[in-house]
């Protein structure tokens, strides 16, 4: 059943796959079973609720016209069990074997024909634990869409039903036919939207002719030796770090800032002491950072496909006091929100957004290597509710997100606060990062430089 088209943004999305930079969004669960579990029943308890949210019985069919357009489509042999996985981790269990597991598991592309996510349950960690990777398609959520999608899958959360609709022809001819007969039928509304849109059009050309105008201006060439450029490569590392909250509470206390400007910091504090042990020059250097923003309006019925903008935020790696780095971060973050998510260059997504899906179709080739030209690395901050939440009668103890990482990128970073930690999931082209555990190691270090300071 065809359920409604793809956006041009999910479309651009979908467009920028590619095996060795695939294009979906991952995420790390790790529950705490009172007793150990049977993989196959936390799998079918998965599977069973997964059934409920609409957005995962979909999947993408291209459309033969307009050209370049595609449609969502419920699938009548789609069986959500199918997409539900378990494996069993190698002795001790700890941390560092689920990383080696999540790294091979989420550098696999989804396939593209069906239903767009996979679940991966995996057992055999320390303590009796069972964690969860969830992988959700950047097309079928931004990171706002997968925490709502991912709490569908816990225990008491009860996913909204999908809209009625009427079911148009399956025909592709009879589908353009209906739609225009749809509208026309509605000759009032057809006219108060083109009224809207006329009205709301000089706004919109000057907003995106601004956006275009940023991009063009902030591009520059990344420097040949840069460890934080790389050719593509399907090889991935992962790194799961747990940072103690009550530090970063600590830390903003201090020195004021919002949570993210402190998480900023301390990645900022993390790459200069990374980038050292490698001998790279790090006088007067920045790394520019691609900050994700979700501008979904709080209105309960919200659309479901991207809603999606950023911030261009440049990093004072080559800064030695902490506390100036901080001041410069949240100057640089005062700039981007004062501003707000709809210009800059950072809002690259929203000029996507405008563009024909067709452009995104001739393109993405171009566009997927072009993301080095803007930015040197994604850092995300995914929001989730501080609600304890559990999984079939087990708790939730740990949640690491896990960014897509771009052709030419080595490093993408996704920040989740949750509970009594601040997890940081890091996704690192493995033949560009052989020494991801560095990095790993810096984190602890450049949050103990901003705590153990006086104001």
């Amino acid at each position: 059943m065809k359920t409604g088209e793809v956006s041009a943004l999910d479309w651009a999305f979908l467009c920028l796959e590619r095996d060795a930079a695939p294009m979906h969004l991952g995420a790390v669960a790790v529950f705490a079973p009172r007793r150990p579990v049977h993989p196959g029943r936390v799998a079918g308890v998965l599977a069973g609720r997964a059934a409920q949210i609409p957005r995962l019985n979909l999947r993408v069919r291209s459309s033969w016209f307009p050209p370049g357009h595609a449609h969502w489509e419920e699938p009548s042999d789609f069986h959500t069990r199918d997409h539900v996985h378990t494996h069993h981790l190698p002795s001790p269990g700890g941390r560092e074997e689920l990383a080696v597991l999540v790294a091979e598991l989420n550098a696999l592309p989804l396939d593209l024909s069906r239903p767009l996510w996979e679940l991966h349950v995996i057992t055999g960690l320390d303590g009796d634990r069972v964690a969860v990777l969830v992988k959700l398609h950047h097309a079928l959520a931004d990171g706002c869409g997968a925490v709502e999608a991912g709490l569908g899958l816990l225990d008491g959360f009860t996913p909204d039903p999908p809209p009625q609709q009427t079911t148009p022809p399956a025909d592709p001819l009879l589908n353009a036919a209906w739609r225009a007969v749809t509208r026309l039928s509605r000759p009032h509304r057809l006219l108060g939207d083109a009224l809207s849109a006329a009205g709301d059009l000089p706004a919109t050309v000057e907003q995106t002719v601004g956006i275009a105008s940023a991009v063009v201006r902030n591009m520059r060439l990344p420097a040949p030796d840069s460890p934080l450029h790389a050719r593509a490569s399907a090889a991935r590392r992962v790194a799961l770090i747990p940072i103690e909250r009550r530090d970063m509470r600590r830390i903003r206390t201090r020195h004021g800032g919002t949570t993210n400007d402190i998480a900023l910091t301390v990645l900022t504090g993390a790459l200069r002491r990374w980038l050292a042990t490698r001998g790279h020059p790090l006088d007067g250097l920045t790394v520019r950072a691609l900050v994700p923003v979700n501008h979904r309006s709080r209105e309960k019925s919200r659309p479901d496909n991207n809603q999606l903008s950023g911030y261009l935020c440049d990093l004072p790696v080559g800064e030695p006091d902490p506390v100036t780095r901080l001041r410069i971060v949240r100057a640089a973050m005062d700039r981007n929100k004062s501003a707000g998510p709809l210009h800059g260059p950072g809002a690259f997504p929203v000029l996507a957004g405008r563009m024909p899906p067709l452009v995104h179709q001739l393109t993405s080739s171009l566009a997927g290597h072009s993301a080095g030209l803007l930015f040197d690395t994604v850092i995300t901050n995914v929001p989730l509710p501080g609600i304890p939440v559990s999984l079939d009668g087990a708790p939730l103890r740990e949640l690491y997100p896990l960014a897509p990482l771009a052709a030419g990128h080595a490093l993408s970073i996704a920040v989740t606060p949750y509970r009594k930690f601040v997890h940081i999931g890091v996704q690192a082209n493995r033949c560009a990062v052989g020494d991801l555990e560095k990095l790993s190691e810096a984190l602890p270090h450049a949050v103990a430089e901003l705590d153990d300071l006086d104001s």
